[in-house]
């Protein structure tokens, strides 16, 4: 394994320390382990708070900023972040409207954003969920009941810190956000394992003429091993896995997403193919998003998401964001 480390356990500590010195517009509590905008919390603002074992960069760190997230809580690599880690951020983002937890379907995540949530209820903060599960690979995984929070984090935060930006009130930002996830399906393919750093190996095996198929953003298994094809092959089981799991009767947004270690050469690729198979298949393509967003550390692989848009869900998309890893707009 070859890494630029110090000290495979201070990883996550470290690299809090280098946000904090490259982005001044944030906050981040490296005792706490927490990274916060800087002018939260806003009064009368809805706060949004999500998080998740580190090592799938930008997510959910580098989504923090106006027009998206208000904190974000790092765990250690691929580790849920803790119940008073969860509640700390919540507190600081809190600005009297109520706060959202963003949170992936992952057992550790789950409970412990629950159990921070029911903390934050008991000192007078009113606590909604939105629970992102669009992955359609798998029903269950080996860390979830039922299907895994992926790719459609991202929408969710994007479209539903649109809405607490402009001043939706915490019902209404909760429900845009269950809405994005419900009209949202993706599936991955893996050509190498991710790298943990205290591991240093690989987290599974993968023969050079091999893939994981439906592979989870942790390298928890797919649907099945499988010869490695053409990307034309690929997006067009990639996409057909979504189309059939999910309606998608109007226009779409798409995110072509790298898992780690895919050149942008690769992905843009890979949305030429998304492209013309969309629109044989009568699908219209609202929105499109292409580059590394939801990682699992150096994996080389891809994912593909797809979200029904309204045209409510399509002018939040374009609002403006200014956060370190989405920005644009005004």
């Amino acid at each position: 394994m070859k890494k630029f480390i110090n000290d495979p356990a201070d990883v996550v500590a470290q690299a809090l320390a280098g946000v904090a010195a490259a982005h001044p517009e944030l906050r981040v509590d490296i005792d706490e382990q927490y990274i916060v905008r800087a002018d939260a919390p806003r009064p009368g603002k809805v706060g949004l708070v999500s998080g998740g074992g580190s090592g799938h960069e930008p997510l959910h760190g580098g989504f923090v900023g106006p027009g998206m997230l208000d904190a974000a809580c790092p765990g250690e690599i691929f580790t849920s972040p803790v119940p008073d880690q969860i509640l700390a951020a919540t507190k600081a983002v809190d600005g009297g409207a109520g706060v959202v937890h963003i949170v992936k379907n992952y057992t550790g995540d789950v409970m412990n954003f629950q159990l921070a949530a029911e903390l934050a209820t008991d000192e007078g903060i009113s606590v909604e969920t939105v629970l992102v599960d669009d992955d359609v690979a798998v029903e269950d995984s080996t860390w979830t009941a039922g299907r895994r929070g992926t790719g459609a984090t991202l929408l969710v935060e994007k479209i539903a810190g649109a809405r607490a930006e402009e001043g939706g009130k915490l019902a209404e930002v909760a429900a845009i956000g269950r809405e994005v996830n419900t009209h949202s399906g993706s599936f991955a393919y893996a050509l190498t394992a991710g790298t943990t750093p205290a591991a240093g190996r690989p987290g599974f095996d993968l023969p050079a003429d091999e893939i994981e198929a439906g592979v989870g953003i942790h390298g928890e298994p797919g649907r099945r091993r499988e010869k490695l094809r053409p990307a034309r092959e690929l997006v067009h089981s990639a996409l057909d896995a979504i189309l059939d799991a999910k309606q998608f009767p109007g226009p779409v947004i798409v995110l072509v997403n790298g898992l780690g270690g895919t050149p942008l050469i690769e992905l843009y690729l890979i949305y030429g193919e998304v492209a013309k198979h969309l629109e044989d298949r009568g699908v219209r393509i609202a929105r499109r998003l292409v580059g590394n967003y939801v990682t699992s550390l150096d994996m080389a692989g891809m994912s593909l998401t797809l979200c029904q848009a309204t045209d409510e869900m399509i002018r939040l998309w374009d609002a403006p964001a200014r956060t370190p890893g989405l920005r644009w707009g005004a």
